[in-house]
């Protein structure tokens, strides 16, 4: 995959915890898992035999897509505004509703490229926007 040049104008870092993440899922079930996820990242985390440490990074990176966007959660940036699925080579993709697409192209980006990693313990992505 090719990556074209061009200006960043926003970064957004943010780290969890994966027991967080575990136990607000082990406390509230399909609740916690509605309030934050997407279906499609529901999907493609429950299907891994440790969904865990998929979610917790899903989550940092919906905090990391915000802090780029510089907004923080809001009316106009909600956590499911933000979905991170999984491109043809592995990749991370950002998906955008409608507002939080409309925050991009207010700030000048054409998209935002993001980065997740995880270890026993934490869960931590990293967010550019880029023009």
């Amino acid at each position: 995959m090719k990556l074209e040049g061009g200006n960043v104008l926003g970064v957004g870092v943010d780290l969890t915890e994966i027991a967080r993440i575990r136990s607000a899922h082990e406390k509230h079930g399909k609740l916690f898992l509605d309030k934050i996820f997407t279906p499609a990242e529901q999907e493609l985390c429950l299907a891994k035999t440790n969904p865990y440490p998929s979610l917790a990074a899903r989550f940092a990176a919906k905090e990391a897509v915000s802090k780029a966007l510089g907004t923080g959660f809001s009316e106009k940036f909600g956590l499911k505004s933000v979905g991170i699925l999984t491109g043809p080579e592995g990749q991370p993709l950002v998906e955008l509703d409608e507002l939080a697409q409309k925050l991009l192209e207010e700030r000048g980006a054409k998209k935002i490229l993001v980065s997740l990693t995880h270890t026993e313990n934490f869960a931590e992505a990293f967010a550019v926007l880029v023009c």
